[in-house]
């Protein structure tokens, strides 16, 4: 007698037959054997590996059927039958497979919009794989998808499988009716009567085509738009609307109509708010979004829910709570809100944890935090944490959370970053009037630990390796910063430098320049805004090859010089996010004395005050205003200020729009640049969204250079406009820019300037 299992297409047929083999008392009989059959491609140890039922082992039915569901789940076989026969040594186990067929071909029929290699990525069947229904089912919803994302939302896809009964392979074609691509033609809106059409186009992605759009359909933008709009009604105030959606073809065009039951318009009637103890009624109803008599909104109570949250989370109630009522005055379109606050206690900080840092080393995180335990938890301190955090650029998420402690009101704080790429791998190029063409080569670490062999990462270490090599321009630079020396907001670091400038009087240089030195630089926090820093450099200047038709001015800086000076710069820096800010400002001033008591050949004081403020006057709008002034002047026994110390503007990062170093004194024999002792330079400059990873960018430049200290500010100003993208990429950001000057100086023909740049991290 037997038992027999018949299982495949999806079922289980199962017969059983009363046999003593399978009586309860019988259930420790063991495993004879097991054997396979019916397999041709599988190999029957490959089948048995599947498989936890050995022989040897005690017969067990519900191991069988765990068997028979591993089996299913390889994808290899369609049909598995297993008998069970009584032998003198036991039970033998009969795996009776039915293999699927293996792929021999993938082949695409109809397909004139996709190439057949594009269609074989895209699917999952491969050949020589078994050949899987549900994957097939997959492939085609795959198809539908590409189809539809490029316009043909009608597109259909089948199947064509030929299986070889005697090799037991199948050739797959799939089989495209493409159909036709429609493209939005017009789209209508009705029942908008509180808002124009117009308005309600705007919130919408799904556009119909044109010149700049291909206005391609697709059902689940439209969708989307749909809960645009309803959200956009439900924020003024219009808490019933209703939105609906009609799509009409007409041969290759599309027809959208949406329609809008506005319903009635609700507004926020009386403010109650209880449980407060810590703040006033009044303080609380400074941070509402909801006011008396302006439309009720559903998010604007969530955003009050938050709002009062963070008030509370300011002074350390991290657990307080709030709820809300709402209550409709009846028969009236008026709506009144209560507030519930449970105050609780205030939260102290026990222990602060470190996660997610493979790189960076924990005192690095750490020494950033303007929150220690033992404190109690304020949401200002956990801003700045954040902000400076932010500063470092070594992560690209940082995250707090909050776990119990020892007692109810002492929590640990859990600080989880995802770190960043901090190597970056810049390069750049274009043209400019000081250099022609011009391109540079930049290696720098943020996060450099200079014993980390053979990482090099981890302690918050600066290192920079930069060479700028132009058709007149050659220059090499080592920098190397350690932020916090023998763990003290004290930094020091150093630069080593060779900066080369070859004759060319076309573009502002009637001589050779070489400039060889080294800086050391210390710097210290001394408030959680406000650094100083220290900087003495040591430079041996080369000035070469003078043209005799140069003024007796120019042709005396002839020689080998040794500048010898000293720094001191206060700075205040209360930006968000240093490499992108969107609010608060840079203020900073210096004082650099050469010569003197500090020895070189020559003697000279420069002053240089400079200030950059960020705000954004609308959402997603940022406006940058900035504003830099610096004098430089001879003293002791130095009759002026040498040319390569002198002040020049016009170019990229002065003046856009005028040519290099062109803006300003020049030599009145050629009429060469000669630099000044006075700068002015200012300009605002907006940037915004165009579409993701893309803004724009519209700017006004001006300034001056004068000759004289004396002369500073005293007219003859210039000023450019222009406009440019600011583009993230996978590579890096790039910087378009283009400026037209207002003025023209003297010989000079009125002709915009481009400039750009692209950096990339590793």
């Amino acid at each position: 007698m037997k038992k027999n299992f018949f299982i495949g297409g999806g079922f289980v047929l199962i017969l059983f037959v009363q046999n003593p083999l399978f009586a309860e008392e019988n259930q420790s009989r063991v495993i004879s054997s097991i054997q396979i059959v019916g397999n041709v491609t599988v190999s029957s140890s490959t089948i048995l590996s599947k498989i936890k039922s050995k022989a040897g082992q005690t017969f067990s039915q519900k191991e069988l059927d765990e068997d028979l569901k591993r089996l299913y789940a390889t994808g290899y076989f369609s049909d598995i039958k297993i008998d069970l026969r009584e032998t003198s040594e036991g039970v033998m186990v009969i795996f009776n497979v039915q293999e699927r067929p293996v792929i021999e071909s993938i082949s695409f029929e109809g397909n004139r919009l996709f190439r057949k290699e594009k269609l074989e990525k895209a699917v999952g069947s491969k050949v020589n794989d078994f050949l899987n229904p549900r994957q097939i089912k997959q492939d085609k919803e795959e198809i539908i998808r590409m189809y539809k994302d490029k316009g043909y939302i009608q597109v259909e896809v089948g199947e064509k499988i030929e299986v070889d009964p005697q090799t037991n392979y199948a050739r797959v074609k799939f089989i495209i009716n493409e159909k036709f691509r429609a493209r939005i033609k017009k789209i209508k809106v009705e029942g908008n009567k509180s808002y124009p059409r117009g308005k309600i186009l705007k919130l919408v992605k799904t556009k119909p085509a044109g010149i700049f759009r291909s206005g391609v359909f697709k059902p689940e933008v439209l969708e989307e738009d749909k809960e645009r709009i309803k959200t956009f009604y439900q924020d003024a105030g219009y808490m019933d609307v209703e939105v609906e959606s009609a799509v009409k073809y007409e041969k290759n065009w599309i027809y959208i109509n949406f329609k809008i039951e506005e319903g009635k318009k609700y507004f926020a009637n009386e403010i109650n708010i209880s449980g407060n103890t810590v703040y006033t009624r009044e303080e609380i109803k400074k941070v509402l979004k909801m006011v008396q008599g302006k439309p009720f909104r559903q998010e604007g109570l969530r955003q009050d829910i938050i709002h009062i949250q963070e008030l509370y989370f300011d002074k350390g109630y991290i657990q307080a709570e709030v709820d809300v009522k709402t209550e409709l005055v009846e028969g009236t379109d008026k709506i009144n809100i209560n507030y519930f606050i449970r105050e609780n206690e205030v939260a102290y900080v026990e222990r602060i944890d470190i996660r997610g840092n493979v790189r960076t080393k924990d005192v690095v995180v750490r020494r950033e935090l303007r929150i220690y335990p033992g404190e109690q938890f304020e949401g200002k301190k956990l801003k700045r944490s954040r902000e400076r955090l932010n500063n470092l650029g070594y992560f690209e998420e940082i995250n707090f959370d909050i776990e119990p402690g020892s007692t109810a009101n002492r929590k640990n704080l859990v600080v989880s970053v995802k770190e960043a790429k901090t190597g970056e791998f810049s390069f750049g190029g274009g043209y400019s009037s000081v250099d022609q063409f011009v391109g540079f080569v930049e290696i720098t670490q943020r996060n450099f630990d200079l014993f980390n062999f053979p990482y090099f990462t981890g302690a918050g270490q600066f290192l920079k390796l930069r060479a700028q090599l132009g058709t007149v321009r050659q220059d090499y630079e080592l920098s190397f910063t350690e932020p916090w020396i023998f763990g003290y907001p004290y930094s020091f670091g150093f630069d080593l430098y060779q900066k080369t400038r070859e004759r060319e009087r076309d573009i502002g240089y009637a001589f050779d320049e070489r400039r060889r030195g080294g800086a050391l630089r210390l710097g210290k926090e001394f408030t959680d805004y406000t650094r100083g820093d220290l900087i003495y450099r040591l430079d041996k200047i080369k000035i070469s090859d003078i043209s005799p038709e140069e003024s007796f001015d120019l042709r005396q800086e002839e020689g080998d010089n040794t500048i010898s000076a000293v720094l001191f710069r206060l700075t205040q820096d209360t930006r968000d996010y240093i490499f992108d800010p969107t609010r608060g400002y840079l203020v900073s001033g210096s004082i650099e004395g050469a010569g003197g008591p500090f020895g070189g050949d020559k003697d000279f004081l420069r002053y240089i005050a400079q200030g950059n403020l960020y705000f954004m006057p609308i959402e997603k709008i940022v406006l940058e205003m900035r504003l830099r002034a610096g004098i430089v002047d001879e003293f002791g026994d130095s009759d002026y200020v040498p040319v390569y110390e002198r002040f020049f503007a016009g170019g990229a990062y002065t003046l856009r729009g005028f040519k290099e170093r062109r803006v300003g004194p020049k030599d009145p024999n050629t009429g060469d640049p000669v630099g000044g002792e006075a700068l002015l330079l200012g300009g605002v400059e907006t940037t915004f969204p165009i579409v993701e990873n893309i803004r724009g960018a519209v700017f006004y430049d001006f300034g001056n250079v004068w000759k004289e200290a004396g002369d500073f500010g005293s007219g003859g100003i210039k000023h450019s406009i222009g406009t440019g993208l600011r583009i993230k990429t996978p590579i890096g950001p790039i910087k378009l820019d283009f400026a037209y000057p207002l003025e023209t100086e003297e010989g000079e023909k009125k002709a915009g300037r481009f400039h750009f740049s692209v950096g990339q991290r590793f």
